[in-house]
Protein backbone atom coordinates (compact mmCIF):
# COMPACT_ATOMS: atom_id res chain seq x y z
CA UNK A 1 0.00 0.00 0.00
CA UNK A 2 3.45 1.56 0.26
CA UNK A 3 2.49 3.25 -3.60
CA UNK A 4 -0.23 5.08 -5.16
CA UNK A 5 -1.76 2.36 -8.07
CA UNK A 6 -2.53 4.51 -10.59
CA UNK A 7 0.87 5.38 -10.99
CA UNK A 8 2.30 1.59 -10.24
CA UNK A 9 -0.17 0.11 -12.95
CA UNK A 10 0.23 3.17 -15.26
CA UNK A 11 0.99 1.25 -18.56
CA UNK A 12 4.44 2.27 -19.81
CA UNK A 13 3.50 1.36 -23.51
CA UNK A 14 1.30 2.16 -26.19
CA UNK A 15 0.68 -1.00 -26.42
CA UNK A 16 -0.93 -1.64 -22.71
CA UNK A 17 -3.14 1.50 -22.94
CA UNK A 18 -6.63 0.01 -22.35
CA UNK A 19 -9.73 0.61 -24.22
CA UNK A 20 -8.47 2.57 -27.23
CA UNK A 21 -6.74 0.07 -29.79
CA UNK A 22 -7.36 2.62 -32.72
CA UNK A 23 -6.17 5.47 -31.18
CA UNK A 24 -2.49 3.00 -30.09
CA UNK A 25 -2.31 1.82 -33.14
CA UNK A 26 -2.11 4.88 -34.58
CA UNK A 27 0.21 6.93 -32.04
CA UNK A 28 2.75 3.39 -32.52
CA UNK A 29 3.11 4.50 -35.93
CA UNK A 30 4.14 7.84 -35.40
CA UNK A 31 6.43 6.76 -32.79
CA UNK A 32 7.99 4.28 -35.20
CA UNK A 33 8.51 7.27 -37.43
CA UNK A 34 10.29 9.03 -35.02
CA UNK A 35 7.74 11.72 -35.78
CA UNK A 36 4.67 13.46 -33.94
CA UNK A 37 2.98 15.93 -35.37
CA UNK A 38 1.47 18.81 -32.39
CA UNK A 39 -1.16 16.17 -30.47
CA UNK A 40 -4.81 17.37 -29.36
CA UNK A 41 -6.44 14.75 -26.85
CA UNK A 42 -9.92 15.48 -26.31
CA UNK A 43 -11.94 13.02 -23.68
CA UNK A 44 -13.35 12.60 -20.01
CA UNK A 45 -11.01 12.62 -17.25
CA UNK A 46 -9.55 8.91 -16.51
CA UNK A 47 -9.53 7.78 -20.07
CA UNK A 48 -5.73 7.29 -20.57
CA UNK A 49 -4.73 10.67 -22.28
CA UNK A 50 -1.87 11.20 -19.78
CA UNK A 51 -1.22 7.88 -20.28
CA UNK A 52 -0.75 7.74 -23.95
CA UNK A 53 1.04 10.99 -23.90
CA UNK A 54 3.74 9.63 -21.55
CA UNK A 55 3.89 6.21 -23.42
CA UNK A 56 4.77 7.51 -26.81
CA UNK A 57 7.71 10.22 -24.54
CA UNK A 58 8.52 6.89 -23.38
CA UNK A 59 8.67 4.94 -27.01
CA UNK A 60 10.22 8.23 -28.83
CA UNK A 61 13.21 9.18 -26.63
CA UNK A 62 13.57 5.67 -24.75
CA UNK A 63 15.75 6.34 -21.83
CA UNK A 64 15.95 9.84 -21.77
CA UNK A 65 12.45 10.76 -22.38
CA UNK A 66 12.33 12.88 -18.73
CA UNK A 67 15.21 15.37 -20.16
CA UNK A 68 12.56 15.79 -23.35
CA UNK A 69 9.37 15.58 -21.67
CA UNK A 70 7.73 18.07 -19.76
CA UNK A 71 4.28 17.71 -18.15
CA UNK A 72 2.78 21.01 -16.94
CA UNK A 73 -1.48 21.52 -15.96
CA UNK A 74 -3.19 24.56 -17.65
CA UNK A 75 -5.58 24.17 -14.36
CA UNK A 76 -2.55 25.24 -11.91
CA UNK A 77 -1.76 28.83 -13.97
CA UNK A 78 -4.45 29.48 -16.37
CA UNK A 79 -3.34 32.83 -17.65
CA UNK A 80 -0.46 34.10 -20.55
CA UNK A 81 2.37 33.88 -18.00
CA UNK A 82 3.34 30.16 -17.96
CA UNK A 83 3.17 30.51 -21.88
CA UNK A 84 5.59 33.35 -21.70
CA UNK A 85 7.66 31.76 -19.09
CA UNK A 86 7.58 27.76 -18.48
CA UNK A 87 6.34 26.70 -21.69
CA UNK A 88 8.44 29.17 -24.38
CA UNK A 89 11.69 28.52 -21.81
CA UNK A 90 11.39 24.33 -22.67
CA UNK A 91 9.98 25.18 -25.87
CA UNK A 92 13.07 26.77 -27.40
CA UNK A 93 16.15 24.74 -25.44
CA UNK A 94 17.27 22.04 -27.75
CA UNK A 95 16.17 18.30 -27.59
CA UNK A 96 19.04 15.71 -26.21
CA UNK A 97 19.50 12.47 -28.35
CA UNK A 98 18.69 11.44 -31.70
CA UNK A 99 15.06 12.64 -31.86
CA UNK A 100 14.89 16.29 -33.20
CA UNK A 101 12.74 17.74 -31.33
CA UNK A 102 10.95 17.45 -27.46
CA UNK A 103 7.23 17.46 -26.28
CA UNK A 104 5.93 19.54 -23.97
CA UNK A 105 2.25 17.84 -22.77
CA UNK A 106 -0.12 20.68 -21.11
CA UNK A 107 -2.87 18.75 -19.30
CA UNK A 108 -6.27 20.68 -18.62
CA UNK A 109 -5.31 22.62 -21.92
CA UNK A 110 -9.23 24.13 -22.21
CA UNK A 111 -8.66 25.58 -18.76
CA UNK A 112 -6.14 28.61 -20.25
CA UNK A 113 -7.90 31.50 -20.79
CA UNK A 114 -8.57 33.31 -24.36
CA UNK A 115 -5.27 35.35 -24.03
CA UNK A 116 -3.08 32.55 -22.97
CA UNK A 117 -4.59 30.04 -26.18
CA UNK A 118 -3.89 33.13 -28.51
CA UNK A 119 0.08 33.06 -27.10
CA UNK A 120 0.33 29.51 -27.50
CA UNK A 121 -0.76 29.38 -31.03
CA UNK A 122 2.38 31.93 -31.27
CA UNK A 123 4.78 29.62 -29.32
CA UNK A 124 3.76 26.68 -31.25
CA UNK A 125 4.48 28.00 -34.68
CA UNK A 126 7.44 29.52 -33.76
CA UNK A 127 9.18 26.47 -32.07
CA UNK A 128 7.99 23.98 -34.29
CA UNK A 129 11.01 22.75 -35.45
CA UNK A 130 12.62 21.46 -31.94
CA UNK A 131 9.44 21.14 -29.92
CA UNK A 132 6.28 19.44 -30.28
CA UNK A 133 3.20 20.07 -28.20
CA UNK A 134 0.39 17.13 -27.03
CA UNK A 135 -2.73 19.12 -25.49
CA UNK A 136 -5.03 17.27 -23.03
CA UNK A 137 -8.78 18.86 -22.43
CA UNK A 138 -12.23 17.44 -20.94
CA UNK A 139 -13.58 19.49 -23.83
CA UNK A 140 -11.96 19.85 -27.39
CA UNK A 141 -14.76 23.00 -28.14
CA UNK A 142 -12.78 25.68 -25.42
CA UNK A 143 -9.54 25.15 -27.50
CA UNK A 144 -9.47 27.64 -30.02
CA UNK A 145 -10.12 26.78 -33.54
CA UNK A 146 -6.31 27.91 -34.90
CA UNK A 147 -4.97 25.22 -32.35
CA UNK A 148 -7.45 22.91 -33.47
CA UNK A 149 -6.48 23.26 -36.78
CA UNK A 150 -2.78 23.17 -36.25
CA UNK A 151 -2.91 19.61 -33.98
CA UNK A 152 -4.29 15.87 -34.86
CA UNK A 153 -7.19 15.32 -32.55
CA UNK A 154 -7.69 12.21 -30.84
CA UNK A 155 -11.11 12.02 -28.88
CA UNK A 156 -10.76 9.34 -25.79
CA UNK A 157 -14.27 7.57 -24.75
CA UNK A 158 -14.72 6.58 -21.24
CA UNK A 159 -13.47 3.27 -21.05
CA UNK A 160 -15.74 0.02 -21.11
CA UNK A 161 -17.19 -1.97 -18.17
CA UNK A 162 -15.31 -5.27 -19.90
CA UNK A 163 -11.94 -3.41 -19.60
CA UNK A 164 -12.38 -2.15 -16.30
CA UNK A 165 -13.42 -5.25 -15.10
CA UNK A 166 -9.89 -7.03 -17.08
CA UNK A 167 -7.72 -4.23 -15.64
CA UNK A 168 -9.22 -4.52 -11.77
CA UNK A 169 -8.81 -7.91 -12.23
CA UNK A 170 -5.04 -7.79 -12.97
CA UNK A 171 -4.34 -5.89 -10.09
CA UNK A 172 -6.41 -7.70 -7.60
CA UNK A 173 -4.16 -10.70 -8.47
CA UNK A 174 -0.80 -8.94 -8.49
CA UNK A 175 -2.12 -7.45 -5.00
CA UNK A 176 -3.20 -10.59 -3.57
CA UNK A 177 -6.71 -9.54 -3.31
CA UNK A 178 -9.79 -11.43 -3.64
CA UNK A 179 -12.60 -9.70 -5.64
CA UNK A 180 -15.67 -10.64 -5.91
CA UNK A 181 -18.00 -10.35 -8.69
CA UNK A 182 -20.65 -7.98 -7.02
CA UNK A 183 -17.65 -5.67 -5.92
CA UNK A 184 -16.85 -5.56 -9.58
CA UNK A 185 -19.51 -4.47 -10.51
CA UNK A 186 -19.98 -1.67 -7.92
CA UNK A 187 -16.37 -0.36 -8.97
CA UNK A 188 -17.95 0.11 -12.55
CA UNK A 189 -20.99 1.49 -11.46
CA UNK A 190 -19.16 4.11 -9.59
CA UNK A 191 -16.40 4.94 -12.13
CA UNK A 192 -18.70 5.37 -15.12
CA UNK A 193 -15.88 4.74 -17.40
CA UNK A 194 -13.29 6.64 -15.61
CA UNK A 195 -10.09 3.93 -14.92
CA UNK A 196 -8.57 6.22 -12.37
CA UNK A 197 -11.04 6.52 -10.34
CA UNK A 198 -11.69 2.55 -10.78
CA UNK A 199 -8.57 2.20 -9.52
CA UNK A 200 -8.66 4.64 -6.63
CA UNK A 201 -11.43 2.80 -5.61
CA UNK A 202 -9.89 -0.21 -5.25
CA UNK A 203 -6.35 0.74 -3.70
CA UNK A 204 -9.15 2.44 -0.77
CA UNK A 205 -11.11 -0.48 -0.22
CA UNK A 206 -7.74 -2.89 -0.28
CA UNK A 207 -6.28 -0.86 2.76
CA UNK A 208 -9.71 -1.51 4.60
CA UNK A 209 -9.68 -4.91 4.12
CA UNK A 210 -8.30 -8.28 1.57
CA UNK A 211 -11.66 -9.66 0.66
CA UNK A 212 -13.09 -6.82 -1.30
CA UNK A 213 -17.04 -7.58 -1.47
CA UNK A 214 -19.81 -5.10 -2.99
CA UNK A 215 -20.64 -3.54 1.19
CA UNK A 216 -16.84 -2.48 0.75
CA UNK A 217 -17.01 -0.52 -1.96
CA UNK A 218 -19.85 1.49 -0.99
CA UNK A 219 -18.92 2.10 2.62
CA UNK A 220 -15.31 3.49 1.53
CA UNK A 221 -16.68 5.64 -1.37
CA UNK A 222 -19.17 6.70 0.38
CA UNK A 223 -21.98 5.79 -2.20
CA UNK A 224 -25.20 4.58 -2.31
CA UNK A 225 -26.40 0.99 -3.22
CA UNK A 226 -28.34 1.38 -6.26
CA UNK A 227 -31.16 -0.61 -4.89
CA UNK A 228 -31.25 2.09 -2.17
CA UNK A 229 -31.75 4.86 -4.00
CA UNK A 230 -34.36 3.62 -6.42
CA UNK A 231 -36.56 2.37 -3.33
CA UNK A 232 -36.40 6.04 -2.12
CA UNK A 233 -37.53 6.92 -5.96
CA UNK A 234 -39.80 4.32 -5.83
CA UNK A 235 -41.06 5.39 -2.86
CA UNK A 236 -42.62 8.72 -3.99
CA UNK A 237 -43.51 7.61 -7.10
CA UNK A 238 -45.91 5.15 -5.26
CA UNK A 239 -47.03 8.31 -3.57
CA UNK A 240 -45.62 7.10 -0.05
CA UNK A 241 -43.93 10.36 0.13
CA UNK A 242 -43.12 9.95 3.89
CA UNK A 243 -41.59 6.52 3.53
CA UNK A 244 -39.20 8.59 1.09
CA UNK A 245 -38.37 11.26 3.02
CA UNK A 246 -37.48 8.53 5.61
CA UNK A 247 -35.05 6.72 2.90
CA UNK A 248 -33.93 10.46 2.04
CA UNK A 249 -32.67 10.76 5.59
CA UNK A 250 -30.36 7.56 5.22
CA UNK A 251 -28.58 8.59 2.20
CA UNK A 252 -27.99 11.82 4.12
CA UNK A 253 -27.06 10.37 7.49
CA UNK A 254 -25.60 6.83 6.64
CA UNK A 255 -23.62 7.88 3.41
CA UNK A 256 -22.90 11.19 4.44
CA UNK A 257 -23.98 12.08 0.89
CA UNK A 258 -24.30 15.87 -0.09
CA UNK A 259 -27.83 16.82 -2.10
CA UNK A 260 -26.34 16.89 -5.50
CA UNK A 261 -24.47 13.65 -4.92
CA UNK A 262 -27.91 12.01 -4.25
CA UNK A 263 -29.24 13.70 -7.21
CA UNK A 264 -26.80 12.25 -9.69
CA UNK A 265 -27.19 8.73 -7.87
CA UNK A 266 -31.37 9.59 -8.89
CA UNK A 267 -30.42 10.54 -12.12
CA UNK A 268 -28.45 6.87 -13.07
CA UNK A 269 -30.99 5.34 -11.46
CA UNK A 270 -34.04 6.82 -13.30
CA UNK A 271 -33.12 5.57 -16.34
CA UNK A 272 -33.37 1.86 -15.14
CA UNK A 273 -36.97 2.48 -13.73
CA UNK A 274 -39.88 0.07 -15.56
CA UNK A 275 -42.01 3.23 -16.21
CA UNK A 276 -43.01 4.99 -19.53
CA UNK A 277 -40.29 7.17 -21.44
CA UNK A 278 -42.67 9.94 -20.95
CA UNK A 279 -42.46 9.97 -17.06
CA UNK A 280 -38.28 9.22 -17.28
CA UNK A 281 -38.42 12.72 -19.45
CA UNK A 282 -40.71 14.04 -16.79
CA UNK A 283 -38.82 13.02 -13.96
CA UNK A 284 -35.34 14.10 -15.24
CA UNK A 285 -36.49 17.85 -15.97
CA UNK A 286 -37.51 17.91 -12.33
CA UNK A 287 -33.74 16.96 -11.59
CA UNK A 288 -32.32 19.69 -13.60
CA UNK A 289 -34.43 22.19 -11.76
CA UNK A 290 -33.52 20.86 -8.18
CA UNK A 291 -29.96 20.64 -9.47
CA UNK A 292 -30.00 23.91 -10.41
CA UNK A 293 -31.24 25.70 -7.35
CA UNK A 294 -28.79 23.27 -5.27
CA UNK A 295 -25.97 25.19 -7.18
CA UNK A 296 -27.23 28.65 -6.87
CA UNK A 297 -27.28 28.09 -3.18
CA UNK A 298 -30.58 26.33 -2.04
CA UNK A 299 -31.03 24.31 0.83
CA UNK A 300 -30.49 20.53 0.43
CA UNK A 301 -32.98 19.15 2.27
CA UNK A 302 -35.67 21.22 1.65
CA UNK A 303 -34.82 21.11 -2.33
CA UNK A 304 -34.58 17.33 -2.27
CA UNK A 305 -37.80 17.04 -0.66
CA UNK A 306 -39.59 19.38 -2.91
CA UNK A 307 -38.13 17.08 -5.58
CA UNK A 308 -39.79 14.20 -3.81
CA UNK A 309 -43.19 15.61 -3.64
CA UNK A 310 -42.95 16.45 -7.56
CA UNK A 311 -41.78 12.77 -7.74
CA UNK A 312 -44.94 11.58 -6.16
CA UNK A 313 -47.22 14.15 -8.33
CA UNK A 314 -45.72 12.67 -11.52
CA UNK A 315 -46.31 9.26 -10.04
CA UNK A 316 -49.80 9.63 -9.12
CA UNK A 317 -50.49 10.79 -13.02
CA UNK A 318 -49.86 7.25 -14.21
CA UNK A 319 -51.31 5.31 -10.93
CA UNK A 320 -54.93 7.25 -11.83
Amino acid sequence: MNNIWIEKYRPKKLIEVVGHPEITERLSAYAKAKNIPHLLFAGPAGTGKTTCAIAIARELFGETWRQNFQELNASDERGINIVRGKIKDFARTAPIGEVGFKIIFLDEADALTADAQAALRRTMERYSHICRFILSANYSSRIIEPIQSRCAVFRFKPIDDENIKKFLLKIAENENLELTDDALDAIVFISRGDLRKAVNTLQVAASVNKKIDAEVIYETTATAKPEEVRDLIESALGGDFLESRRKLDDLFIKYGLSGEDIIKQMHQTVFDLTIPEEKKVALIEKMGEAEFRLIEGGNERIQIESLLAQFALIGKTFRS
